[in-house]
């Protein structure tokens, strides 16, 4: 985790930009309640999940197992309309919105008394058939759409660009979202956030004005997926 610490921080500097204007979000999937709680006594706070029956189990594990540790806990894979009362329920942050739907969904289903759910559009930057993700002219509609809903805080947006060791073209991927980002603010959207870049293309989205990126594999280690 130090290293990635000092890539981001290498990076930001390359851009000019304080440290701390850029967040790490720490990619759990797959690993146990055990390596979480390792990150967070080396000072991790904020962890992202894929899979919500695995990200509820370990929220409620690390809850048990830190009570006093303030973890901030973000959804960050596809969302099924049938799945989002425990996102809505357990997570504070979710950053694969992509339709009005799920938004109202979300909305509904959040427990007042948690405080509203910070929520980041996803957009399919690249325009990849086989990518979630809403396409780049239709992020405004839906941006009104979700920022009108009760329960719910629209703070950024974000993106997986098509995969590519083109350095240019990592850049190029993320200038388009905050593009977008800048597009929305000058409508008068209150966003602050732009979800971008993981271990791959962390060093091209820093540059490019990413202030969460999304690292797993480089501080947990290599994944383990189940077969079948």
């Amino acid at each position: 985790m130090q290293a990635v610490g000092q890539a981001i921080a290498a990076a930001a500097l390359d851009a000019r930009r304080l440290r701390d204007s850029v967040r790490l979000l720490a990619v759990s999937k797959t690993f146990g309640p055990e390596a979480v709680i390792e990150a967070a006594g080396a000072g991790q706070r904020a962890f992202g999940e894929n899979y919500v029956q695995e990200g509820v189990d370990k929220v409620q594990a690390l809850r048990a197992a830190l009570p006093d540790v303030p973890l901030e806990w973000h959804f960050i894979g596809p969302i099924q309309s049938n799945k989002t009362r425990p996102i809505a329920t357990h997570f504070d942050w979710v950053h694969t919105v992509e339709r009005e739907k799920i938004a109202q969904r979300l909305s509904e289903q959040r427990p007042e008394e948690l405080g509203p759910l910070n929520v980041c559009l996803q957009v399919n930057i690249s325009g990849e058939a086989s990518k979630s993700g809403v396409a780049p002219g239709d992020v405004a509609a839906l941006a009104r759409s979700v920022a009108a809903l009760p329960r719910l805080r629209l703070r950024g947006l974000m993106a997986i660009p098509e995969p590519t060791e083109d350095f240019s073209a990592q850049r190029a991927a993320f200038a388009a979202l905050r593009t977008l980002y800048e597009e929305l603010r000058a409508q008068g959207f209150e966003l602050d956030t732009l979800s971008m870049g993981m271990s791959a293309d962390l060093r091209a989205a820093v540059l490019e004005g990413a202030t969460i990126v999304r690292v797993g594999s480089a501080i947990f280690g290599a994944r383990h997926y189940q077969q079948g």
